[in-house]
């Protein structure tokens, strides 16, 4: 049974007209996004849309075929956690990075050098946002779920609307111009400026406080990602 955790939403939801590009210096204001009022989030599905898939898989030139295609990705130590189940010294406990514990069955994807960048990009700006290893967590997990942690551009007939950048936000509705929701340190700290302004995310299951601002078609599908990014922050930490 999936967790309900619709109790958790005000009635909010990002505002699709709002078209004012924000730097960095006043990412501030995207806490308007978190507020502004919206529609009902769409029926929840098991999964990404198929031009989800394929957008990713286009961008990152896994829809090719491979010459070798008994060839498998080589699995980054970033996907699994502490094989002694003990954090490395100074690095936040599982405890602190899941204090709410997991929900449903998890997902892992391994990661090459671009999804680490990214990951790291992601974690530094939750610690120069203040919103801590938990909001990292969020982040991370965030962008695992619609990027698969990789820089989306433009994709064409493969985008959603105006979607663009490891959190899929869209110029549209005032996140910022594309070149800026591309850049990764930019799109991280609009996302972290929205979740504080999202009331008591802390005490939210992850999956809630990431929809609360995505405002996703597929509002559940956050949560699958929550150990492998927990995994990830603890050791980027």
């Amino acid at each position: 049974m999936k967790a309900d955790f619709t109790r958790w939403l005000p009635a909010i939801a990002k505002d699709s007209y709002r078209k004012t590009a924000l730097s960095v210096a006043g990412v501030a204001a995207l806490g308007g996004l978190a507020l502004a009022p919206t529609a009902t989030a769409a029926p929840v599905t098991s999964g990404p849309h198929q031009g989800a898939v394929a957008a990713i898989d286009l961008a990152t030139g896994k829809a090719a075929t491979s010459a070798n295609p008994d060839e498998q990705p080589v699995e980054s130590g970033l996907t699994t956690g502490s094989a002694t189940g003990k954090p490395p010294a100074g690095k936040p406990s599982r405890a602190q990075l899941i204090p709410h514990g997991i929900e449903g069955a998890q997902s892992r994807v391994p990661l090459d050098d671009a999804q680490l960048a990214n990951a790291r990009a992601i974690v530094d700006a939750a610690k120069k946002t203040g919103v801590g290893d938990r909001g990292a967590v969020i982040g991370v997990a965030t962008s695992l779920q619609e990027s698969k942690l990789y820089n989306l551009g433009h994709l064409g007939a493969y985008n959603d609307h105006d979607s663009q950048g490891l959190f899929q936000q869209r110029p549209s509705s005032g996140w910022g111009t594309p070149d800026q929701i591309t850049d990764p340190e930019y799109a991280a700290t609009a996302f972290f400026s929205a979740l504080k302004n999202v009331g008591g995310w802390q005490d939210l299951p992850l999956t809630a406080a990431a929809q609360t601002v995505q405002v996703s078609a597929f509002p559940y599908a956050y949560a699958q990602w929550e150990e492998q990014a927990a995994d990830i922050v603890q050791q980027l930490w």
